[in-house]
């Protein structure tokens, strides 16, 4: 049966590519993204693929008072909630925010704050209906902070941590909550770093994504080589890890 599917930052690379899995099986969508004239690009992406789009929100998604309307409107569109996607977000200056307070906020703003209060009102409709997956972008980057991007990687780490308490609030009533930790992914918010062999495609993203809400899922790190690799990084002492400076 075709499902009903809400995402958030829904003209991101992972969001597009994770919809485009979806609309493959007729599934019913409401978008919420900033830039309307992406949306209207995806709209018409999704439909040539034999997807229903019911509607779509020119949203700021940093305007925290509209959240729980912005939610209203898609139970409006789309009746039930079967995926819940959140996936927009920032890759901050390291730099900038260590030298401006107000970049520094912004960044934990958008990447924990904005996301856990979408996410606090997209829990409260899967309790009323009693099912349904609410799936969060998080990142590797939350697993240690590193001296290069602490600021963003304090800010998924605080999405983890609030998504694993969501999880057991929500055991009870038959939904469920899907972490999901990205590595390096080759879109347009890192077109400037070289790649390497520890890339992925958003692509490559979408499908563990996919398979991972399908089967109900905890926690993912993708590409699954992550895993490994975070807890090596994980267990290095701190003293040898600050001398490494990473």
């Amino acid at each position: 049966m075709p499902m009903n599917v809400l995402i958030f930052g829904a003209t991101s690379a992972i969001a597009q590519a994770v919809a485009r899995r979806y609309a493959d099986t007729q599934a019913t969508f409401v978008l919420v993204a900033r830039d309307a004239a992406k949306l209207a690009a995806n709209v018409a992406d999704l439909t040539a693929r034999g997807a229903t789009v019911s509607a779509t929100l020119v949203a700021d998604l940093e305007d925290g008072d509209r959240h729980g309307e912005w939610v209203a409107a898609a139970v409006a569109a789309l009746g039930t909630l079967d995926v819940v996607l959140i996936a927009h977000g920032t890759l901050p200056d390291q730099a900038q925010c260590e030298a401006d307070d107000a970049a520094m906020r912004q960044a934990i703003d958008v990447n924990f704050g904005s996301a856990a209060s979408i996410a606090t009102h997209v829990a409260r409709e899967l309790e009323r209906q009693r099912s349904g997956t609410l799936a969060v972008i998080a990142s590797v980057a939350g697993d240690r902070g590193k001296r290069s991007n602490y600021v963003y990687g304090a800010a998924k780490a605080g999405l983890a941590v609030y998504l694993q308490g969501l999880r057991a609030r929500l055991a009870s009533c038959g939904a469920s909550v899907l972490t999901i930790k990205p590595g390096f992914v080759d879109t347009p918010m890192t077109a400037g770093f070289a790649k390497g062999a520890l890339w992925a495609t958003p692509e490559r993203v979408a499908a563990a994504i996919c398979r991972a809400i399908a089967a109900r899922r905890t926690v993912i790190y993708v590409p699954s080589f992550w895993r490994p690799i975070m807890w090596v990084i994980r267990m290095i002492p701190e003293r040898i890890f600050i001398r490494m400076r990473m």
